[in-house]
């Protein structure tokens, strides 16, 4: 497919909620036919960016101008309880038309309504069927699928109404691996422009091009994520290199400068001594004083302004520098040796030690019981007849949800550290957070002020730095909601580590990251197996 036609153009386009608070400002650019996946860390404005381009929102000021109607997906879909696969299609109305006029109801609102898709039923069965569905799902409640299905089915709803240019905000978001696959076939060859808002590094692979979200401005490069992310390594380590020779040019030009008024305050002593000796006539020596010093006051004003050149130079090198987002940490010593009993998972079939620093994950499709696996633990329930369960043999166990709560957002990052560390002094958390790019002001503002990066870490600060420590993490689903930077600094902040972990994930890229003792699918009937 061609990429070289826009399909949205932004020009200045700013966008302020009701409070004052701005979410984009400024922002110019366009996206091209073709697919392309659009980046920037969490709280960028990407979600605000397609519900601007969808006309859900409008801009406070700026224009966007877009090739067609626009077909969007929210990250979290909501519906009513009696709504049907027809309606989560976006087909609902017309079909009801249609099958009004074949009942012999002629009325000129039905005709209205079907427009041009008599055809809307056959074409939306060819979809369904790609993903395991058929017409005679039609009239199906939502109610009665999983989470994956209706993503799914949403997505093959917009592909049916076969518009111009479609917006999709973390459509994997809750996926299981083979619904991904499908999800994949289905972008591979998608009609007209698509903008896809994603952390899944496989999906961004699959785009045409990569667009990024990054301080109020949007670039567009040529190529997907891999391509983009190799290329901006390059241009930052290009920065970098650039900044560390202007710094030197300022030295050199500082050192000229300092060079320069030693040799004219040699200059002002020898002219001092020659008029006190009276070497020349004094209406002579007067002149050549002055001379002298518009001479001077030349040279300095010349090399003052090569030294603030050389200023200016290395502030525009230093600007194109991104900072550091990495994480480092020295987490306190959990006291987990490696024979450590810390948690049974019971299969339905059998049973599964935790034990030690291992580090264990679960893996299996939609439904089968994952988060119930890990609420079993951490609420020391039994398990329901059918599904896995688990028992604990340590009270000291982190839980971070997949709803990524746990926080109280009306207080800063050191006191909800406090609240999980008591006895630790406030230097000692102000430093750790620090380590976790929590710093300065930011550790006092209320959580629920901080971008959305930072809220992350905050909530990784309560697991990782309460005292005691943890022995067991429990992780479920963690990178569903972050951004690539984030998924990295999660992977960074668990490097440091040394107890037991048990995460559930469809994120193959991220449990590749962490270093696994084992992976355990769970099967629909309760059944753990070593994957």
């Amino acid at each position: 497919m061609s990429t070289g036609t826009s399909a949205i153009v932004l020009s200045n386009v700013s966008f302020s909620w009701p409070d004052g608070q701005a979410a984009l400002s400024g922002v110019s650019g366009s996206f091209t036919t073709g697919r392309t996946g659009l980046v920037g860390d969490n709280g960028a404005g990407k979600s605000t960016l397609l519900r601007l381009i969808a006309g859900e929102l409008t801009p406070s000021t700026g224009s966007i101008t877009t090739a067609g109607d626009v077909g969007y997906l929210r990250q979290s879909l909501t519906w009513h309880d009696t709504a049907t696969v027809a309606d989560l299609l976006g087909i609902g109305p017309v079909l009801d038309a249609i099958r009004a006029v074949e009942g012999g109801d002629a009325s000129v609102e039905h005709f209205d309504t079907i427009g041009d898709d008599w055809d809307i039923e056959s074409r939306a069965e060819v979809q369904l069927r790609a993903i395991g569905f058929s017409a005679a799902d039609l009239d199906r409640p939502v109610r009665t699928l999983s989470g994956g299905e209706v993503m799914l089915i949403a997505i093959s709803g917009l592909r049916v109404r076969e518009l111009p240019i479609t917006l999709l905000d973390e459509p994997t978001n809750n996926l299981d691996r083979p619904t991904k696959a499908l999800l994949a076939g289905m972008l591979d060859d998608w009609p007209g422009a698509l903008v896809v808002v994603s952390h899944d590094l496989d999906l961004l692979e699959r785009m045409d091009q990569t667009a990024e979200l990054c301080g109020g401005r949007l670039t567009t490069f040529g190529g997907p994520y891999s391509e983009w992310k190799a290329a901006l390594d390059q241009q930052q380590a290009n920065a970098v290199q650039a900044a560390a020779a202007a710094q030197h040019a300022v030295k050199a030009e500082q050192r000229q400068r300092a060079e320069a008024e030693s040799r004219l305050a040699k200059r002002a002593r020898n002219a001092k001594t020659a008029n006190e000796n009276k070497k020349g006539s004094k209406i002579l020596m007067n002149g050549l004083a002055s001379r002298a010093e518009a001479s001077a006051g030349k040279l300095r004003s010349g090399l003052d302004d090569r030294v603030d050149a050389a200023k200016a130079a290395r502030e525009q090198a230093a600007a194109r520098i991104r900072p550091d987002q990495r994480i480092t940490l020295q987490l306190p010593d959990p006291d987990v040796p490696a024979g450590r009993r810390i948690a049974e998972l019971r299969g339905s079939n059998r049973t599964y030690l935790l034990q030690g620093p291992e580090r264990v994950a679960v893996v299996g499709a939609n439904g089968v019981g994952k988060t119930t696996l890990l609420e079993s633990l951490i609420h020391r329930r039994d398990a329901e007849p059918g599904q896995a369960g688990g028992v604990l043999h340590t009270d000291r166990v982190g839980y971070l949800t997949q709803r990524l709560d746990g926080v109280d957002e009306s207080v800063g990052a050191l006191e909800n550290v406090r609240r999980v560390a008591p006895d630790v002094p406030d230097s000692l958390i102000r430093n750790r957070l620090g380590r976790l790019l929590i710093k300065g002001d930011a550790v006092d503002r209320p959580v629920g002020t901080l971008s959305g990066g930072e809220r992350f870490r905050v909530l990784l600060a309560r697991l990782l730095l309460a005292d005691p420590p943890a022995q067991l993490l429990l992780l479920d689903e963690p990178t569903n909601n972050l951004d690539v930077s984030s998924v990295d600094q999660l992977v960074d902040a668990l490097a440091d580590y040394r107890g037991a972990l048990l995460v559930v994930s469809h994120d193959d890229r991220f449990l590749a990251r962490l270093g696994l003792t084992m992976t355990l699918e769970l099967g629909p009937g309760g059944e753990l197996t070593e994957a």
